[in-house]
């Protein structure tokens, strides 16, 4: 019985996005889901006046500053990567 030799994987070029890469995409989109939410929220408040959406539109800034912060964060100490 013989054995293959197995081949190494095809590398395409263009398409190998980096975890650092990624990991601020991904931090971005929070960020912006994070305002989209406040809005949200801001626009039910004005409709029903419940504390409720108040209080969603605060947690949703203080997430988007709390990711941006981090994200920033993450920029300077990945910097060298």
């Amino acid at each position: 019985m013989s054995r293959r030799r197995r081949r190494p994987p095809r590398v395409t070029r263009g398409t190998d996005v980096g975890l650092r890469a990624f990991h601020l995409a991904f931090i971005s989109l929070s960020v912006i889901l994070a305002a989209f939410a406040a809005a949200w929220a801001i626009g039910q408040y004005r409709l029903e006046h419940a504390l409720e959406y108040v209080l969603a539109a605060v947690g949703s800034v203080g997430a988007g500053v709390a990711l941006a912060l981090y994200g920033a964060a993450f920029q300077r100490k990945t910097r060298r990567l």
